[in-house]
């Protein structure tokens, strides 16, 4: 029985942690993007196709800016 003296007031400052962090969470945004992380997943980075079209989109960009003088491409 003495023992419900000691547990009891830690589950509820467990469940008022609990809530504060679950509040704290909702508050900094950590629950803005749902969607990100599941599909950045299916993505890899270190793909060689992956980086040939970033490769030929970045090309593509340069080309229809206009050259500015003085500047090379190297």
């Amino acid at each position: 029985m003495p023992a419900l003296y000691i547990l009891i007031p830690v589950a509820i400052a467990l469940v008022g942690f609990a809530i504060w962090l679950f509040f704290w969470a909702v508050d900094s945004g950590q629950f803005d993007d749902l969607d990100g992380p599941a599909h950045s997943i299916l993505f890899d980075d270190e793909d060689p196709k992956h980086q040939a079209a970033v490769n030929e989109a970045h090309e593509q960009h340069n080309s229809t800016k206009p050259d500015e003088p003085g500047k090379t491409d190297a």
